[in-house]
């Protein structure tokens, strides 16, 4: 960890958010020389002012403490390649059309990994009047059940929330073609092109 990348952020953060050294010294219950000692790279905050501080710049600590806030590079704006996070305790959904950290129940998230269903694992469509009505027979307990059912195209996602005993059948309305992207809580992430 070098000091002085930490010191920078810290003081590029607190500017940032209009907070003189006092007021962020003022707000953490430290001297203000304390701050100043770490914007200038001749020290680093306690690991016990770490969440406070992290809070107060509403900075991720590891971000914090590498010392690089470097943007992510925007992956074009094709909503298809959207990524997928969802937490395997609440099964919260995250996405993300750019590299991100996800955390959620206290754990960091990895990006799940999208597999082309099989003939025998694809959802049933038909189109009724202008919508996509959509089914499929499958295990809808709370140990087993779809999550979520999104549709992709170039330049939007929808998303319809699905819950453990609800019969899983739902109506999109049918626009272009794109990607039908769900959730199986025990089996991932799948997709089908309609």
């Amino acid at each position: 960890m070098q000091t002085i990348n930490v010191g920078n952020i810290i003081r590029e953060l607190r500017t940032e958010r209009g907070m003189t050294q006092k007021q962020l010294a003022d707000k953490m219950n430290i001297s203000d020389k304390t701050v100043s000692k770490w914007e200038r790279g001749l020290g680093c905050p306690d690991v016990s002012l770490l969440s406070e501080l992290s809070d107060l710049l509403e900075v991720d600590i590891g971000k914090l403490l590498s010392g690089d806030l470097a943007p992510n590079d925007f992956v074009g704006g094709n909503m298809k390649k959207t990524k997928y996070y969802v937490c395997p305790m609440c099964h919260n959904i995250s996405l993300c059309t750019g590299e991100a950290e996800v955390s959620c129940c206290g754990r960091k998230i990895d990006q799940q990994k999208m597999q082309k269903a099989e003939e025998n694992e694809m959802l049933s469509v038909e189109v009724i009047e202008d919508d996509w009505y959509i089914t499929v027979v499958h295990p809808m307990n709370k140990e087993h059940y779809i999550s979520f059912v999104a549709f992709a195209t170039g330049d939007r996602v929808q998303i319809i929330k699905q819950y453990p005993e609800w019969d899983m059948q739902l109506r999109i309305p049918k626009r272009g073609h794109g990607m039908l992207i769900w959730y199986c809580t025990r089996h991932g992430l799948f997709y089908q092109l309609i």
